[in-house]
């Protein structure tokens, strides 16, 4: 199993976090490496049908953050005013130079 962090607009600001079985995960996430995505490019890639039967067994799934072994992805769910920051890739080892400190960009270039 996947664990798939969800960062949405709510209030409640749960960002929460469930598992995904690898069949479900590489749907949602398809490009190599990719484990970044926005609600709205799933949705128009397979379909608002073929994605609520992605989904809903994903959403019966939670898993406490202490308890999950890794987050493996982010769905990004009213997030479309803040795509223009995102790489292109969506791939967390590929944000811009000056998104990230300098840690981060000595671990992502040994990632990539």
């Amino acid at each position: 199993m996947k664990n798939i962090q969800i960062i949405d607009g709510a209030l409640n600001a749960t960002f929460s976090v469930f598992q995904a079985t690898e069949d479900e995960f590489a749907a949602i996430f398809p490009a190599d490496g990719q484990d970044m995505e926005f609600i709205e490019d799933f949705i128009e890639r397979v379909g608002d049908e073929r994605a609520g039967q992605i989904l809903r067994p994903v959403w019966d799934r939670p898993i406490l953050k202490r308890d999950a072994q890794g987050i493996h992805g982010t769905l990004y769910y009213e997030y479309e005013d803040k795509r223009q920051h995102f790489p292109p890739t969506k791939r967390e080892v590929d944000w811009d130079h000056d998104a990230i400190n300098a840690a981060q960009r000595h671990l992502f270039a040994s990632k990539r």
